[in-house]
């Protein structure tokens, strides 16, 4: 992704606590937040495994996003040219910092799991319900040619 476009999304979290920060990536919109909503959570488990810190005092001290290495592609045009494509990347670079007085949480994240349905043993086939239904069409008369015939004709009534 172009590193501006992640920028956009990284100067948001900048100075927030990490509850805060997750949650603000979890609704944002645009495409760099779900890699950004990645790190942070890789962030947040490298320093409670590794560093035995305490996630509910972490806040995103500094981030910053910087240009990584180009695709140069091309795209055919008219008359033997060719257009560049860039594809670019980034690398984003996240610091995490304990405070010693933790804010209070603005938001709870609740992780709702779907349940899985139980496999059904066999397949059932559902009644017919089209011969008992109460607005069944009446039987038509021997020269009516029905409503599409009479409006579709090819020769004029």
């Amino acid at each position: 992704m172009a590193p501006r476009k992640v920028r956009l999304v990284a100067s948001v979290l900048r100075g927030m606590s990490v509850n805060d920060a997750e949650a603000q990536l979890m609704l944002q919109p645009r495409r760099a937040a779900k890699p950004l909503l990645k790190l942070l959570r890789s962030a947040i488990a490298n320093a409670k495994n590794n560093q035995k810190l305490n996630p509910d005092n972490l806040f995103v001290q500094t981030i910053f996003v910087d240009q990584g290495p180009m695709l140069k592609r091309s795209l055919p045009r008219a008359r033997g040219s060719a257009s560049p494509i860039q594809k670019k990347m980034s690398h984003i670079t996240m610091i995490l910092a304990e405070s010693l007085k933790p804010k209070p949480k603005q938001f709870t994240i609740t992780i709702v799991k779907k349940e899985k349905k139980e496999p059904k043993a066999g397949r059932t086939v559902k009644p017919d319900t089209r011969a008992d239904d109460s607005r069944a069409t009446l039987p038509r008369k021997q020269g009516d040619k029905g409503i599409f015939k009479r409006f579709f004709n090819r020769k004029s009534v």
